[in-house]
């Protein structure tokens, strides 16, 4: 394989986090990660959730997983091993099971338990243009090693009142680990996922989240898709399960606006 020539500071690490469940964060890091693909870009989708949904979704049986995150972040396996390559179409995985649940725990015994994530990346990012992360939806361990390995970070949210009481609380965390542990840490983007422009509280919140968070507020939005819904079950995202879905098309406009925006500050 043709290596990267940038050094690996430059490669594009996101994580996908939100602290509140349900508002589709795994299913914007699955259909993220196959997005970019299609714009040719190599990517590595990261499952940091011991639920192991990415995976599943990405067409790896969690249940069939010798070697998963859990033995690349405990440094029992190399994290090249670990990689399955391109099970579902056009990004490998790093996939993930219950068995990451040991690992947070023989992590905190560890001096350098931060920071296990970003070592493993460093030894892969110069064979990726981007890794994505679908972290879990609480503030653990893996979380935090998530966001220290990473450069931004991008918050899916529903347009609801409930879900702006738990992004302050994310921008909080984001905010206390950039300033003691990852200064390059920053909001990439806030994604309104499972949107109905014609619901008059989805209009309301989501003018509360453009005046706070301005430009940082995608302009893509996530529309709500019984497409994008079916495909986790088949395995596969959703370009290769209806490419022509709505679903489908807002996150193939999703990864264009950050390649757009990635190039604007190059």
């Amino acid at each position: 394989m043709k290596l990267n020539l940038r050094n690996n500071q430059l490669t594009n690490i996101i994580s996908i986090a939100n602290q509140k469940g349900g508002v589709g964060k795994t299913t914007t890091a699955i259909n993220l990660a196959a997005s970019l693909g299609v714009y040719k870009k190599r990517v590595l989708l990261v499952d940091c959730d011991p639920q192991g949904n990415a995976t599943m979704g990405s067409g790896v049986d969690k249940n069939k997983c010798s070697l998963t995150l859990y033995e690349a972040i405990t440094f029992k396996n190399s994290i090249k091993d670990v990689i399955k390559s391109k099970p579902s179409g056009n990004f490998d995985v790093l996939p993930a099971n219950r068995n990451l649940v040991a690992g947070e725990v023989e992590l905190m015994q560890s001096d350098s338990r931060e920071t296990a994530l970003k070592r493993n990346f460093d030894l892969v990012s110069e064979l990726y243009d981007y890794i994505v992360i679908d972290c879990p939806p609480t503030l653990n361990l893996l979380t935090i090693n998530a966001l220290v390995a990473s450069k931004g970070v991008i918050i899916p949210m529903q347009c609801e009142y409930f879900s702006l009481e738990g992004l302050a609380d994310l921008n909080k965390t984001i905010e206390q680990i950039s300033s003691l542990l990852n200064k390059e840490l920053k909001i990439q983007g806030i994604l309104r996922t499972m949107y109905d422009p014609r619901n008059s509280l989805t209009n309301a919140v989501s003018a509360q989240l453009r005046e706070y968070f301005g430009s940082k507020m995608y302009r893509s939005s996530i529309p709500r898709n019984v497409r994008l819904a079916e495909a986790p079950s088949h395995g596969l995202p959703a370009y290769f399960y209806d490419k022509n879905s709505k679903g489908s098309l807002a996150y193939l406009a999703l990864a264009g606006e950050i390649l757009k925006y990635e190039k604007m500050e190059i």
